[in-house]
């Protein structure tokens, strides 16, 4: 498409704008015939179309009701008859606008309708060919059973008068515009075409004439002429429509701005004027293959650009003869091609092959100026390659069960179906990588293994991994390492790349904890005791791959990064929260809402460790403050201000494990104070 908008048009648009300044449409025939009257007398438009059929008559004025009783209670008051034979010709709303196109190039529309209760409504315009043009041709025309035209005293009026019936496609596309339809034997021209031949007419000084050509066999329709136009069409007298662009390629000018004076003289002097809508409620919003949403009235404006600089594409009957042959060619190359070239190369080859066949299409579009059709041949080359590919899947997935049968015993079930997509991308040899490591663990299990039976314990604890393991594979993506009893240990970022490794991990830690609630709820129901679990997650550089013995072998991470998870695992319970996460990962995670918890030293770590506590929902700014406020006075050794905070925090939430142990703390801290030189860290000898 060529793009950019064309300043030979304007549309004046009866937008959202227009109906909530001047009122709901249709306005009445005054402000219409007003509207010509600017668009000609002070803007200097070089000719109107209308993208609106005016079907019915104008009484808003009052004029009927005048009119009766001027013929009965007031007939015999000649006050009253002299006032209203000086005024009526004003209160005729019908009679001025009807004026106001007499003498002006303006082309008014109707619409044909093809249900078989349809009225006629008004009178239609006199046809542009006469019966018989096209009998023993072959064109297609649609059947029509009524149409709504204007009123007679506008038709007389008008330059011109066109139908502005769609053409739909089967996909509910509109592609083209019928210029010519058939009723009851007569045809009339569109729209579009109507504005060409007046626009023509305004341009030559004489009338222009609409002669259809059947070139070579005299049987066949090709393109229309009109003056010195030759307009192409197919068997149905439809033109392609040439869109310049997606919607808005034309200028649009609120009708609005004309009725209130806003738009400066000469702005619009010798514009091709087009009045349509785009307000959704006035249901003139089309589908085509630009635009899902385009306005209809810029359709017309395409059609009339596209014919006046003869860019209509042509589809000549020897182009179905170009199409045959271009499959067959084709298709035998590839067809002795694809099969000898490895898969890498056969894609190659079917995307080079699909490339020349749209160039070359698109080469005859846009220089030749005719449409060669790319569905089948595109169609083709699909066909040949997938039925090549699908050969060659029966004997590759051979090669991916032997594949998943020697890594089977590595790597964990979930990964084997990933890497034998593509076994040359994935090496189990150990590598550093940066990973985000989770663990978890039933708080209190041994308490809860003595309170069930043996077989409810192992349901028990097989509805909980199970649980959790879809979560962290299924729904989050992660892999998982190893079940130690009750506790798991999962990470990502390995043996698939996952950018965003952390936020996955946070987001399934939050999910987990959701399930266990879900899970107590299912719990309670049968007798069971309810359970708790810990997470922990911290991110970091490890070396993840295969690793184990001779006799047992893993693919699992190992380093300092995943002993911090363990430990942090371990403080949940101590801090009286559901999940702990390290610095790490908390500063790799943006869209999720934390908080600090405390500054600690886990056994085997010389550096303070900052841990946080992901939340489903941000606190009230209330809660954050004192929360913030705690802390800080802890840090401080203010303990009077810490206390007071945490009461605060203690009355917001009476059932918070966390406020309770810091409280506690606190109490002990009092009792029993820190050395001087202490910095607010917590430590911990145990793992």
């Amino acid at each position: 498409m060529p793009g950019g908008v064309d300043e030979r048009f304007v549309i004046l648009d009866i937008d959202e704008k227009s109906l909530g300044e001047i009122g709901r449409w249709p306005w009445n025939r005054q402000v219409m015939a007003d509207i010509v009257g600017k668009l000609f007398d002070r803007h200097g438009v070089a000719a109107l179309g209308f993208d609106v059929v005016w079907a019915e008559r104008d009484a808003s004025s009052g004029i009927d009701v005048l009119d009766s009783l001027a013929r009965r209670e007031l007939k015999d008051v000649a006050s009253f008859q002299s006032a209203y034979v000086r005024l009526r010709k004003q209160l005729d709303f019908d009679g001025r606008f009807a004026a106001s196109l007499n003498g002006r190039p303006v082309v008014l529309a109707y619409y044909f309708n093809s249900e078989n209760n349809a009225v006629r409504v008004n009178a239609l315009p006199v046809p542009v060919l006469p019966k018989g043009t096209f009998d023993g041709r072959r064109v297609t025309f649609p059947k029509w059973q009524g149409y709504t035209g204007n009123l007679p005293q506008y038709l007389e009026n008008a330059a011109g008068v066109g139908h502005i019936n769609p053409l739909i496609d089967a996909d509910g596309v509109i592609r083209s515009v019928a210029l010519i339809q058939e009723y009851e034997g007569a045809y009339y021209e569109s729209l579009s075409l109507a504005m060409v031949r007046t626009l023509l007419e305004l341009q030559t000084g004489a009338s222009q004439q609409v002669k259809p050509v059947f070139p070579d066999n005299g049987v066949d329709l090709e393109w229309l002429n009109v003056g010195p136009l030759e307009i192409p069409v197919d068997e149905r007298a439809a033109a392609l429509v040439p869109f310049r662009g997606e919607k808005k390629s034309f200028r649009y000018v609120s009708l609005a701005d004309v009725v209130k004076d806003r738009v400066p003289p000469g702005e619009l002097q010798r514009k091709i004027a087009l009045i349509g809508t785009t307000a959704p409620g006035l249901q003139d919003l089309r589908t085509t293959p630009v635009d899902s949403v385009y306005p209809g009235v810029e359709i017309h404006a395409n059609l009339i650009a596209g014919m006046l600089d003869r860019e209509v594409k042509r589809k000549p009957l020897y182009m179905i003869g170009a199409e045959v042959i271009f499959l067959l060619v084709g298709g035998t190359l590839l067809a002795l091609l694809i099969p000898r070239l490895s898969a890498f190369w056969a894609t190659a080859a079917a995307l080079v092959g699909g490339l020349i066949i749209g160039a070359f299409s698109t080469l005859v579009w846009t220089e030749g100026g005719m449409v060669l059709p790319l569905a089948a041949s595109l169609l083709m080359v699909a066909a040949l390659y997938s039925m090549n590919m699908a050969y060659g899947y029966f004997v590759e997935s051979r090669s991916k069960r032997q594949f998943a049968e020697l890594f089977g015993q590595y790597v964990p079930p979930e990964l084997v179906d990933k890497m034998a997509e593509d076994p040359e991308r994935y090496s189990m040899a150990p590598r550093s990588a940066d990973l985000t490591i989770l663990f978890s663990d039933v708080r209190g299990f041994t308490g809860i293994s003595e309170a069930l039976k043996p077989d409810e314990l192992r349901e028990y604890i097989n509805e909980y991994l199970t649980a959790m393991s879809l979560i962290i594979r299924s729904r989050y993506h992660g892999t998982l390492d190893k079940y130690i009893g009750d506790a798991i240990m999962a990470f990502w970022g390995a043996p698939m790349d996952d950018p965003r490794h952390a936020r996955n991990g946070v987001l399934a830690a939050l999910a987990m904890q959701k399930e266990c609630a879900a899970l107590n709820a299912r719990f309670a129901a049968r007798g069971w005791p309810a359970l708790k679990a810990g997470v922990g997650l911290n991110s970091g550089t490890v070396r993840v791959g295969d690793m184990g013995s001779q006799l047992r072998r893993a693919y699992t991470a190992m380093g300092d990064a995943v002993n911090v998870a363990s430990r942090l695992e371990g403080r949940t319970k101590y801090y009286g929260v559901g999940i702990l996460v390290g610095e790490a990962t908390r500063n790799l995670v943006e869209d999720v809402v934390f908080r600090e918890i405390d500054l600690i030293k886990v056994k085997g770590k010389d550096a303070a460790l900052r841990i946080f506590e992901p939340l489903e929902q941000a606190p009230g700014r209330e809660e954050s403050a004192l929360w913030e406020q705690a802390l800080r006075a802890y840090r401080g050794r203010q303990w009077d201000e810490a206390e007071t905070a945490l009461r605060g925090l203690q009355r917001i939430d009476p059932a918070s494990d966390l406020y309770r142990g810091y409280a506690a703390r606190l109490a002990d801290r009092r009792r029993d104070p820190p050395p001087p030189g202490w910095n607010g860290v917590t430590v911990f000898d145990e793992k």
